[in-house]
């Protein structure tokens, strides 16, 4: 049963034109259980996304369903290196971490006081004590600006 999930794994990664279920999100689970309707599928896809911690990755580099690949290594490396002055920023919604990650994130000039003011008002969901690392707190950020009519295109 693992080598199955293993190589459905693999075949999932190569793979970028399949599009997460919107109930249980991207992932190699949804991958596994795609075309496959009911609540048992669905259920089964969200927990294998959930034992194999794989959304973050999905989301990181556009694979795996998980839509267009907006977060890239680039924006996960300055994110590392720049942890501390990007909370700060985010925190009161300016700074030059934060207009940096705007343009790495390609939002427009007229978008970006939008995606400031965002930022500051979510703050406490992009850095939750629940995100221990830049991969999750960029995957917070994400489902932030999702549900946010004007940055939802920039996702």
């Amino acid at each position: 049963m693992l080598k199955k999930l293993a190589l459905a794994a693999v075949i999932a990664a190569t793979s970028s034109m399949a599009m997460a279920d919107k109930d249980v999100g991207c992932g190699v689970g949804s991958q596994v259980w795609a075309g496959k309707s009911g609540v048992i599928p669905k259920i089964l896809a969200a927990t294998t996304n959930g034992i194999f911690t794989n959304q973050l990755l999905g989301i990181t580099f556009g694979t795996l369903g998980c839509g267009s690949g907006t977060v890239t290594a680039q924006v996960v490396t300055f994110t590392n290196e720049n942890a501390e002055s990007l909370a700060r920023d985010m925190a009161v919604g300016q700074g030059e971490s934060l207009n940096v990650l705007a343009e790495l994130l390609n939002i427009k000039s007229e978008d970006k006081s939008h995606f400031f003011a965002v930022s500051k008002a979510n703050f406490a969901d992009i850095y939750s004590t629940d995100n221990q690392n830049s991969l999750q707190v960029l995957a917070s950020l994400q489902q932030v600006m999702t549900k946010d009519q004007i940055l939802k295109a920039y996702v």
